[in-house]
């Protein structure tokens, strides 16, 4: 994988609704054709928040659960056949990092302006993705774009999880 800082175009565009992580709530995440190819499914329990990444076809291809009682806050997702990763506000900068610990593989930065959906996902210092609403016309939409398509699924994932936190914040 070659760096990417900027200049490469992206594998994939996705368009997200700002409040698609209200819990309870269903909204689908669209490709930049505006299809339908990745439903949030939102539910709510007394001691967690949870999301069911749903593809289109509604099989569940992570699962994403916000521990509401721990000292730190943190989300745990779940793929399917044992993969995991945790994202966590980071110490210093709250508003403006996060960090997942990715099981078996290397860990991702999130840093950028967080809550204006604005923001970077990098691993080693090559940029995987941008989340940005500069895209779009619609004020409550941002995007995402991946540059390693064969990530989508935990960078969608992480987007959904750092937009919970985030929320959290305001």
């Amino acid at each position: 994988m070659g760096l990417r800082r900027g200049h490469e175009q992206p594998k994939v565009r996705f368009q997200m609704r700002e409040k698609m992580v209200a819990v309870g709530d269903d909204s689908w995440i669209e490709d930049e054709h505006g299809t339908k190819v990745y439903k949030a499914n939102g539910k709510a329990a007394r001691l967690r928040n949870t999301w069911k990444l749903e593809d289109a076809h509604r099989n569940t291809v992570a699962e994403i659960q916000e521990k509401k009682l721990t000292v730190r806050d943190k989300i745990k997702i779940d793929f399917p056949g044992g993969r995991s990763a945790t994202v966590k506000k980071a110490l210093v900068g709250v508003r403006d990092r996060f960090h997942v610990e990715v099981d078996g593989g290397d860990d991702i930065k999130v840093h950028g302006n967080i809550v204006d959906h604005e923001y970077e996902m990098d691993r080693n210092g090559d940029k995987i993705a941008e989340v940005s609403k500069k895209w779009f016309r619609v004020r409550d939409t941002y995007g995402i774009d991946v540059f390693d398509e064969s990530e989508t699924v935990l960078i969608l994932a992480i987007t959904v999880a750092v937009d919970a936190l985030a929320h959290d914040l305001r």
